[in-house]
């Protein structure tokens, strides 16, 4: 009897360990969510906007935001998650230790180098933008090349054109983000991100159909309102006296920032990028169909949505990236375990709870982007594979977040190398050409390469040993406060 007694003494502590742990995640996660969910949204909204001119600007403005995706956005959004993690190591090495669970400036003495090592982040991403703007001005040569429709090619080739002032204004926007979210600054992404959409809408519904520009307004949209977001918080950044310890100089510091910032930014690109190039890169197969315009619109509608109900993991897996590598840099692998635990509970609610509002929304979802009944019809039938879709991405974006936040960035880009591009599009290729599945065999085998990642994931994070890890992240912060001293040192 005593002994039972205990046990639900012990049960009714850790169940009320793990509800705090959720808590504090949820205050680093919804942030990230509000963030990423409006730029997504901007996207949706002008996807939904140019829809109803018809299949032909459907397809078009779907292969230009899927080849805007791969080539672009993708590499800025998660090279800059390499400045969340040399904030930590800078900091920890230095011997201050995190203060608070949502990312505040980590020491007291080095508030400045948040603010230089986002310059860098700006510069380093900047250049990035220079190529790929060259890229983006041949789209349309580049896409008659591959085989795809003459007309969908001109029109996602003149709708790229019109991006590239987003590419710049992400270059900036990207670091931005991770400034204020290192600090905990979170009422100014909010109230920026909010004022952005909210310009947005009447903004996109006026250039599309109103101006005569058509789907070219959308894109103009777009610049226009992330230059806006751009605006607010470099404005902000300046003036506000929340920000007065952190605004640094312009110096040569950021120029010898960058090797740095690249040799984190690399792999934590190319492990997430990697997953989300195998799904653009089925947008782009769609057009090889005997119908490429039908499957282009619908195989984009799926997945919008999808890249847009992705906010959720994406802010879970920026939550489990922090807390572990805080719990395991403080030396507490218990943490880490709790976070984990608190992390998978926090998905399974997501998973269900979206998956089943997109599954009862099945025979209507299909009408905010189209009017075409036949691209309607076909996104229903979709619409129980895009529920899996939905259940992979949660589980895999808080193991994603785990592996970031333990340094197996590079671990995990094999993963997903192994997972999307040996298993899941040789099956997506098989089903959709091979065996005439066309769209829906594309996206079951994408959900078959996301089902693999998320076992591979789920193996490694079962098998790892947390005290070893955090007397490795300790080892770490120490040698970087020794690097630290010897730089002083030579100063």
């Amino acid at each position: 009897m005593e002994e039972g007694l205990l046990v639900k003494e012990r049960l009714s502590r850790r169940w009320g360990e793990i509800r705090e742990e959720m808590k504090r995640l949820g205050h680093i996660a919804g942030p990230m969510v509000a963030v990423n969910l409006s730029f997504y949204l901007l996207q949706v909204i002008l996807l939904m906007m140019v829809g109803h001119l018809g299949e032909l600007s459907l397809s078009g403005t779907a292969i230009a935001l899927s080849l805007a995706g791969v080539t672009g956005f993708s590499l800025l959004v998660f090279s800059s998650l390499s400045k969340s993690h040399l904030f930590y190591f800078w900091h920890f090495g230095n011997g201050s230790a995190l203060e608070t669970i949502s990312g505040q400036a980590f020491g007291a003495k080095q508030y400045e180098k948040i603010g230089t090592q986002t310059y860098t982040a700006i510069a380093s991403l900047i250049l990035v933008c220079i190529p790929v703007s060259l890229l983006w001005a041949k789209v349309e040569y580049l896409l008659k090349l591959a085989g795809q429709d003459p007309h969908i090619s001109h029109e996602a080739g003149k709708m790229v054109m019109w991006l590239i002032p987003t590419l710049f204004a992400y270059a900036f926007l990207q670091p931005l983000i991770r400034y204020y979210q290192m600090q905990s600054l979170i009422r100014p992404l909010l109230v920026s991100s909010c004022i952005t959409l909210c310009f947005h809408v009447p903004l996109c519904w006026a250039l599309v159909y109103k101006s005569g520009l058509d789907n070219v307004g959308g894109a103009v949209a777009m610049d226009l309102s992330m230059w806006l977001n751009v605006s607010i918080l470099s404005l902000y950044m300046k003036y506000s006296p929340h920000c007065l310890k952190t605004r640094s100089s312009i110096s040569m510091e950021i120029v010898r920032g960058m090797g740095v910032f690249f040799k984190f930014a690399i792999p934590s690109a190319t492990m997430i990028c990697l997953q989300w190039w195998s799904f653009e890169l089925m947008i782009l197969l769609s057009g090889l169909f005997p119908h490429p315009q039908l499957e282009a619109s619908v195989l984009s509608v799926c997945l919008n949505t999808v890249e847009t109900l992705y906010a959720v993991p994406y802010g879970l897996a920026s939550a489990a990236s922090t807390r572990i590598s805080n719990q395991l840099g403080a030396g507490r692998p218990q943490g880490a375990r709790l976070s984990l635990i608190a992390l998978l509970l926090l998905a399974a609610v997501n998973a269900f709870v979206v998956s089943l509002a997109i599954f009862l929304s099945r025979n209507v979802f299909g009408y905010a982007f189209s009017n075409e009944k036949e691209v309607v019809d076909y996104v229903t039938r979709m619409a129980p594979l895009v529920c899996l879709s939905i259940v992979a991405d949660c589980v895999q974006g808080v193991l994603s977040g785990v592996a970031r936040g333990c340094g197996w960035q590079h671990i995990g880009a094999y993963i997903n190398l192994a997972a999307f591009y040996l298993f899941g599009l040789p099956i997506a290729a098989v089903l959709g050409f091979w065996l005439d599945l066309r769209g829906k065999g594309l996206w079951i085998g994408v959900v078959c390469g996301s089902t693999l990642q998320c076992v591979m994931l789920s193996v490694i994070t079962a098998l790892t040993d947390w005290e070893k890890q955090a007397l490795e992240a300790r080892g770490r912060c120490f040698h970087e406060e020794v690097v630290n001293d010897v730089g002083d040192n030579r100063l």
